[in-house]
């Protein structure tokens, strides 16, 4: 696990290690943060950690402790991580993580524990999660429905569709049969891929001969960038769309060329730019890309690095009314946290304007979505 050390607390591996002494309870508020930063979901991980370099040491008066922990897109390493939260840290607040499989684990830890959890994946949200649990990123729904409205406006008729085969790739191909069907869209042909995967030849072919007008690829981090090469190289004129898991800078990077005219549907957070003054994405979108393209070069901002970034931006507002109900490190101040999540409304940050209920545990609209395009190598925004 590589140490990482924040202005905020000393974050480093050992600190959940068997026998780690416990953190005080009383003065400072502890959040444990699960999250990819090696394996094939590190492209997701590392912009959610670097995020947390610029987000507050305090909230409220009270001192955050941070802790973070590797994951390697793991399920079983992502529990384990979760239950050292709830045992060894006591912590208030469970973050992560930044994949599907993983982030289902850990929700499951923290509505087990009863503690208030922000996934930073989209990940379905059952009534055994809901309690406790909340969602940074854009439902798939929600992005899902402009996706289909594109393909319709651009004459699309047949779809093909490559994801992953896990709950992610689930996620969006279920999504295309309850939206896009009904809106007179139809599967040509169906193919999917492991994340580890390093050849998508067998799939790449199918979906070529299948000849459909559009493909879908339900992927994240730099493995979405493999289908979407293949399918230039073995000739496919078609649109090539890719889901909000794919939106970084490391999507252009590997795809290089291939990246040219795809469709890409994102968060606000990649183009704050170009949004109108009167967006209540705009100025945390600024004050994000600003920072972290100072400290990690030109074009770094990412998709992910919103979303761990968008749990503080929301922190910042519950924080203080949870403190009312009780001290960190008690159950009144994690039921305070929960209660806030819903009691606080229009919480704005880079990804959307957030307003929780109890049944709807993503809180976002249509602000938290725009379509992108890559022209000459950037992100420009989609006709």
């Amino acid at each position: 696990m590589k140490k990482t050390y924040l202005a905020t607390a000393v974050l480093a591996a050992v600190l959940a290690l068997p026998g780690a002494p416990a953190f005080a309870q009383s003065n400072e508020i502890v959040i444990g943060i699960t999250i990819s930063t090696t394996g094939p979901a590190a492209a997701l991980g590392i912009p959610e950690r670097n995020a947390l370099d610029f987000v507050p040491k305090e909230i409220g008066g009270v001192p955050l402790k941070l802790i973070v922990l590797d994951d390697g897109g793991d399920p079983t390493a992502a529990t384990t991580n979760s239950r050292r939260f709830v045992t060894e840290s006591k912590a208030d607040i469970i973050m992560g993580s930044c994949i599907t499989p993983t982030t289902i684990a850990v929700s499951a830890v923290a509505n087990e524990a009863g503690i208030p959890h922000f996934g930073l994946a989209p990940f379905p949200i059952n009534e055994a999660r809901a309690k406790w649990s909340v969602d940074m990123p854009q439902s798939v729904p929600i992005m899902g429905k402009v996706v289909y409205e594109h393909m319709k406006a651009h004459n699309i008729k047949t779809v093909g569709y490559i994801g992953y085969s896990d709950s992610y790739g689930d996620l969006w191909f279920n999504d295309f049969k309850n939206q896009a069907v009904p809106m007179g869209l139809s599967i040509a042909d169906e193919e999917r891929f492991a994340r580890t995967d390093t050849s998508v030849a067998g799939q790449v072919l199918k979906l070529v001969a299948a000849n459909p007008d559009a493909i879908l690829v339900g992927a994240s981090g730099t493995a979405a960038a493999l289908p979407q090469t293949a399918l230039r190289e073995r000739g496919y004129k078609g649109l090539i769309y890719q889901t909000h898991g794919a939106a970084s800078m490391d999507f252009i990077r590997i795809a290089g060329a291939a990246a040219e005219g795809v469709i890409m549907v994102s968060g606000p957070v990649m183009s704050p730019e170009t949004q109108p003054d009167s967006a209540l994405t705009k100025k945390p979108g600024l004050a994000l890309n600003t920072a972290y393209e100072a400290k990690y070069g030109p074009n770094s901002r990412s998709q992910f690095a919103g979303h761990s970034y968008d749990a503080f931006e929301v922190l910042k507002r519950i924080i203080p009314v949870a403190l009312k109900a009780g001290k960190p490190g008690t159950p009144e101040f994690r039921e305070g946290i929960r209660q806030a999540f819903m009691s606080e409304k229009e919480i704005a940050a880079s990804q959307g304007v957030y307003n929780w209920t109890e049944k709807d545990r993503y809180g976002l609209d249509e602000r938290s979505r725009i379509l992108l395009t890559v022209k000459d190598g950037k992100y420009v925004p989609a006709m």
